[in-house]
């Protein structure tokens, strides 16, 4: 894994990586505009070299103003990627899980600005 801060023994056997990152108080223009959410999708898959498999699903939904939101997903040959916008809360969950090795804290950098966030956190989970 080039330049990533998560350094992986070639003796283990790590499948794959999952990084959950939620970024706070984001641009609510931003995250309520289903064609900017497509387009962070392209870009973010250009950036960590991952190939989308298929377009990228944007569906608005939530009867309840606490999760109402944009979701979103998209397959990529190694995985998903996925996201939901919290509209209350102005919010972005992002899920990124991959076979294939990549920076999850250059994921969290990307998106945290794209989104304009002023703050995030990350979880990463080594899958076996």
């Amino acid at each position: 894994m080039n330049n990533c801060a998560i350094e992986i023994n070639p003796a283990d056997s790590v499948w794959g990586i999952a990084s959950a990152i939620d970024i706070y108080n984001c641009n609510p223009l931003k995250i309520r505009d289903a064609n900017l959410i497509k387009r962070f999708v392209i870009e973010l898959c250009d950036l960590i070299e991952m190939k989308r498999f298929g377009e990228t699903q944007v569906v608005h939904f939530g009867e309840d103003e606490k999760v109402e939101g944009f979701s979103m997903v998209q397959l990529i040959e190694t995985s998903l990627i996925s996201a939901h916008f919290a509209n209350l809360t102005n919010t972005t969950y992002l899920d990124v899980f991959s076979c294939k090795t990549y920076d999850p804290e250059r994921v969290k950098v990307f998106a945290q600005d794209f989104f304009k966030g002023t703050h995030s956190t990350i979880n990463v989970t080594l899958r076996h």
